[in-house]
């Protein structure tokens, strides 16, 4: 799985700095690569990154949990990071989903904005000139 530095073009850990930076997809090809990339490779790594994260911290609590009525702090910690955890993922899933759809959908709005300025500007006459 590509990193952010690896593979995707959004310099060291998506501050804003380093490689790239400030460089904005622009043209409808690149927002629509960008979409791309999110739909086919950044949301799927990031959800089983998230899910991954399930698996293990359930065997972390089992590990660490009660046995004879007596466990370890450590058990129920890990069960609210692990929420904690889950919430940041989900938050995060939703941003690159609503990224996502601001890449697909912005070239529509601003192609309606230009037709609509379009339209409302007169032609030059040929009488302009006098």
């Amino acid at each position: 799985m590509d990193g952010p530095a690896g593979g995707y073009g959004y310099g060291h850990g998506g501050n804003g700095h380093g490689p790239g930076a400030g460089r904005l997809a622009s043209t409808p090809a690149e927002k629509r690569t960008a979409a791309r990339a999110l739909n086919d490779h950044i949301e799927p790594d990031t959800r089983r990154a998230g899910e991954w994260a399930d698996d293990e911290t359930a065997a972390a609590v089992k590990a660490f949990g009660a046995r004879d009525g007596h466990g370890w702090l450590t058990a129920p910690a890990l069960r609210r990071a692990h929420a904690a955890w889950g919430g940041q993922v989900k938050n995060l899933m939703d941003r690159l989903g609503a990224e996502k759809d601001a890449l697909t959908s912005t070239n529509v709005v601003l192609t309606n904005s230009d037709a609509a300025a379009g339209s409302a500007l007169r032609r030059t006459s040929a009488l302009d000139l006098y």
